[in-house]
């Protein structure tokens, strides 16, 4: 369908060229445009002939000369100029089917969209789409496409993922590798069913399609205490945690001497859950997994001794906290003694929070909500300033997942909250009271 303006850069081409609110456009250079990534594409041309359909139906085509880059500066009704393309399937470990009743809306959508993918870096399941916009992600170069594998074994994914057309919607990704689309691809690995033999049946299928398929994260399942009527799952023990890191480490060893490079990583909660010594820097190349968590720790730790190595150090009181998910806590406070070798009279103290909210066996910093916060370190020792982590909080960096606000939080601990990324250079500046925030 033709996408519809909603309003027009003042002075900018489409309002120079009688482009209003209410227009819709059709086509550019006879290319028919559906939402952003079609716009996008096709107003890239030095010559435009822009098809146009008046409130009243009439279409006028509009010829426009530009600069390459320049845009025609339009706005749709969202950013996606459509609707944005939710999940069809009901897999059986979605997160979001464990949420707790009683939250905000937008928490409940679940996203499904290859255009997300492109501009956000989502994952898709490739269960909601179909071989033409396959045919348009190739042509357009839409690349890298991040999907959600879980399993290559047909029979298997669509048992996974409760859709009849989860198995068959494989062969999109053999699609996108021939057409040279770079492929990242997930499994979340859920014990006795998608692990031992089937992960490697997997692992074989996606490595046979590199160079396309760069990165390959294998991450656990994570179960809320709200699972009332859905697929019975368990977690992994810390022994099968540490099966798996040789599973897969093993598998990646056989990559770096087939390909020149390791491919497929466990994320860091494998090696978290386990008590297994994390690898360094180096061993995770380009960090292409960052976001699903898989190299996190190295990074930061990476980064935050660069950051103490970078600093004098003195005999000032620095006096601060952090607040953390219960696995990362011995990671802080190991960070935290190294910052001590240089500022010895540090007053640095790491407060663990158990997840109440979702369950205890949610033991990572980005589901901790307000209130377990408040409840958790009320009358504690909390120094100048508390240092929570931004994954904890909305893209704005303001609202928890159970819609406390950090003002909210301020308040009810009377001390100032520091919100900072997973950057061991923001982390040692939160530290030393040098952040703006604090």
């Amino acid at each position: 369908m033709p996408v519809t303006v909603s309003s027009t850069q003042p002075g900018g081409l489409a309002d120079k060229h009688g482009i209003t609110q209410g227009d819709k456009i059709v086509t550019i250079n006879g290319n028919e445009i559906n939402d952003i990534l079609d716009y996008r594409f096709y107003e890239t041309d030095r010559r435009l002939t822009v098809c146009v359909e008046k409130p009243d139906g009439t279409r006028l085509d509009i010829p426009v000369r530009k600069g390459q880059y320049d845009s025609l500066g339009v706005e749709c009704g969202t950013y996606l100029m459509d609707k944005q393309r939710s999940c069809r399937n009901k897999c059986v470990f979605c997160f979001i089917d464990q949420l707790p009743k009683g939250m905000r809306k937008s928490l409940y959508f679940k996203d499904d969209d290859d255009r997300l993918s492109f501009l956000f870096g989502n994952y898709i399941t490739l269960t909601n789409i179909d071989e033409r916009e396959i045919d348009r992600i190739i042509k357009m170069r839409i690349s890298p496409v991040n999907i959600s594998v879980h399993t290559t074994n047909p029979e298997l994914r669509v048992k996974m993922m409760k859709n009849p057309h989860a198995g068959e919607a494989l062969r999109f990704i053999r699609r996108l590798a021939e057409g040279d689309i770079a492929l990242n691809c997930q499994i979340v690995l859920c014990p006795e069913w998608n692990d031992g033999a089937e992960l490697d049946r997997t692992l074989t299928d996606l490595t046979a399609l590199c160079p396309a398929v760069q990165s390959i994260a294998v991450v656990p399942v994570g179960l809320t205490r709200h699972r009332e009527g859905l697929e019975k799952l368990r977690m992994f023990t810390p022994e099968e945690c540490g099966q798996v890191i040789d599973q897969i480490e093993a598998f990646g060893a056989q990559c770096v001497e087939k390909f020149g490079s390791r491919i497929v990583y466990p994320s860091d909660e494998f090696y978290l859950n386990a008590g297994r010594e994390m690898h360094g820097d180096d061993y995770y190349g380009e960090y292409a997994q960052l976001e699903n968590g898989v190299g996190m720790v190295a990074l930061l730790r990476s980064e935050f001794t660069a950051a103490v190595e970078d600093e004098e150090g003195d005999d000032g009181i620095y006096s601060a906290s952090v607040a953390c998910g219960v696995s990362i806590a011995p990671v802080i406070k190991d960070l935290l003694d190294l910052g001590r070798k240089k500022w010895h009279n540090a007053n640095w103290k790491v407060y663990p929070i158990v997840n109440h909210f979702f369950g205890e066996k949610i033991t990572v910093s980005g589901l901790i909500t307000g209130q377990d916060l408040i409840a958790q370190l009320q009358g504690k020792d909390l120094g100048d300033s508390l240092i929570i982590s931004a994954s904890m909080l909305d893209s704005e960096g303001k609202v928890f997942l159970d819609d406390m606000t950090v003002d909210d939080i301020q308040n009810a601990l009377g001390v100032p909250v520091a919100v900072v990324s997973s950057d061991g250079y923001e982390v040692l500046d939160a530290l030393l009271g040098r952040c703006e925030e604090c």
